[in-house]
């Protein structure tokens, strides 16, 4: 929340950059496309019908989300009558191949270069080569933060804080009538450093304590320090209402599991939010042996999966909150072919859906909804 001449010096200092490789790593990354929309495409900038070709380095296909992301831009991309070529490393933990991938897709010499960097650090080499060489590149999903000035010419992804508020909004029509001095509301989040993950908790704390205000009750938030100092809702202490966010010390499923207990086994807890896959996962677990979700407490999630989505079915769960990544991967698609085109371009919210048991699975809901 743009295209380029290459000379013959930048061609051979690229050659050199793909040698070396921008995470240093010396084991070759697999860059097979994952996906190529019309017909391949040469090294020109662009053709003389107005398409284009991109490179699209994902985080990868572990997770069903990307072949989501990845469905969407192949619509765009085939409306557009543009190519694409769509890769990733194997996991999100697979660094070094993204960062060879990166490589690759500038060595292709594509009129853009979308990218989901798992580590923007590790790919500086490559950014500053695409910027040096006049590649524009369009940051999607998490993006690339802390990139070079104007190395990134726009973002497409989900504002996490506006998404976390829809969840509180949504959750609110759920509890509002059992919102009274005495009772507690709880937050789980994966941690307290991931600024997608932050923003996603302070979102739906934030304006679950403004709810909570305008019903003429006084409300303190405590817990973790970050969310604590960051949130916007007033520090009141003997507050009538507590929203309480627990972090784990470690990013284990063992470790959440054991903090949605500690709020389930709180008998003022009338709602748990998990603000990611994680968590909401964690809560399901948690829950097994408690069995309050669904009765003594409202439980609310975020994104998707076979475990959620089944929560979501059989009523552990009142509902979920999920990215749109169908649409993330179309305005993607809009955003490589607009800089390619020169023209100015901005980021871009791609949206977010409430999902319950009722319409998770209509259509437009159904898309976004990955295993």
């Amino acid at each position: 929340m743009k295209k380029k001449v290459l000379s013959m010096f930048l061609s051979v200092a690229m050659a050199a950059t793909i040698l070396v490789g921008c995470g240093n790593s010396n084991t070759p990354a697999s860059n097979t496309p994952a996906s190529s929309s019309g017909s391949e495409a040469s090294s020109d900038a662009g053709s003389a019908d107005g398409s284009f070709h991109f490179e699209i380095v994902s985080k990868g296909f572990q997770h069903q989300y990307w072949q989501a992301v990845l469905k969407g831009a192949e619509q765009k991309a085939s409306e557009l009558g543009d190519t694409m070529n769509f890769v990733g490393p194997n996991s999100e933990s697979d660094i070094a191949p993204q960062v060879q991938m990166l490589d690759a897709a500038i060595a292709a010499n594509p009129d853009a270069i979308g990218l989901a960097a798992l580590d923007t650090s590790a790919c500086l080499d490559a950014i500053t080569a695409a910027q040096n060489a006049g590649i524009p590149i369009v940051g999607f999903d998490s993006g690339v933060p802390n990139a070079p000035e104007g190395a990134i010419v726009a973002n497409a992804a989900t504002d996490n804080y506006a998404a976390g508020a829809l969840a509180a909004l949504e959750t609110w029509q759920l509890i509002k009538d059992k919102v009274a001095p005495g009772t507690r509301i709880g937050v789980l989040s994966q941690d307290a450093t991931a600024e997608s993950i932050v923003n996603r908790g302070l979102g739906f704390v934030d304006r679950m304590a403004d709810l909570i205000v305008s019903a003429d009750l006084t409300v303190n938030v405590e817990g973790n320090d970050r969310f604590v100092n960051d949130t916007i809702a007033e520090k009141t202490e003997g507050a009538d209402v507590i929203i309480e966010v627990l972090v784990p010390s470690s990013v284990t499923s063992e470790l959440s599991t054991i903090d949605c207990q500690t709020l389930l086994n709180k008998a003022d807890t009338i709602c748990i939010y998990g603000s990611n896959q994680h968590s909401a996962e964690a809560m399901v677990t948690a829950d097994e042996n408690i069995g309050k979700f669904g009765s003594a407490v409202v439980g609310v999630g975020f994104d998707s999966g076979a475990v959620i989505k089944a929560a979501v079915a059989d009523g552990t769960f009142a509902g979920a909150i999920t990215q749109a990544p169908v649409a993330m991967g179309e305005k993607l698609v809009e955003l490589l072919h607009a800089a390619a085109s020169g023209e100015a371009v901005s980021d871009v919210d791609t949206g977010c859906q409430w999902y319950t048991a009722e319409n998770m699975n209509d259509a437009e809901i159904s898309q976004n909804l990955y295993d």
